[in-house]
């Protein structure tokens, strides 16, 4: 028997920031805030993308949220003061195209990665994730490229996308900190 009580988000939406300050845990309050999620107590859930849940757009999926209240992410997260040092926070979503199994979403996080290095890995680990479950065969030494072909020949993956999120160090010892997250709205 299901239990109808239990929490399955219906929507989520994608977001990033980047904040810097001289403290390390302000650093990461901006990038909270210019991700626009600064105002909701943060609940980290691990990889899976919920059956039948939807993707929104950010300004959607903020509306339906209240300042306060207890928000369920997928959150990556990378800082450094090291000067010239770049830091990547990325998030992947692997969906397949039955709306009634649920998809895989990955997080990934890095420093000297160029941030579409670091988006295609968490988008590629989200949907190895998927096609591990789905039997859709694929071999992991091919180039991401080639998998991806291969994963919409098949027909079980309907979308992967990413958020990412780069950003460099200073020379003024302040910290820097990126963030992508998948945040639960509905």
């Amino acid at each position: 028997m299901i239990d109808t009580t239990a929490i399955v988000p219906q929507e989520a939406f994608l977001t990033k920031g980047i904040g810097r300050h001289k403290e390390m845990l302000t650093s990461y309050e901006m990038a909270l805030r210019n991700a626009n999620i600064a105002q909701y107590n943060l609940v980290t859930v691990s990889s899976i993308f919920p059956a039948h849940c939807k993707l929104v757009p950010r300004s959607r999926g903020v509306r339906k949220l209240q300042p306060g209240q207890v928000v369920f992410v997928v959150q990556a997260r990378a800082q450094t003061n090291e000067p010239s040092r770049r830091a990547a926070a990325s998030i992947g979503l692997a969906i397949p195209k039955d709306a009634n199994h649920y998809g895989y979403i990955s997080e990934h996080h890095a420093f000297g990665m160029p941030q579409s290095t670091a988006g295609d890995y968490a988008e590629d680990l989200a949907a190895s994730m998927l096609a591990t479950v789905l039997g859709v065969p694929f071999d992991p030494d091919e180039a991401w490229d080639e998998r991806r072909e291969q994963w919409k020949l098949s027909g079980e993956i309907v979308k992967t996308t990413n958020i990412s999120c780069t950003a460099k160090a200073e020379s003024d010892g302040k910290w820097v900190t990126v963030v992508s997250a998948l945040v639960f709205c509905g």
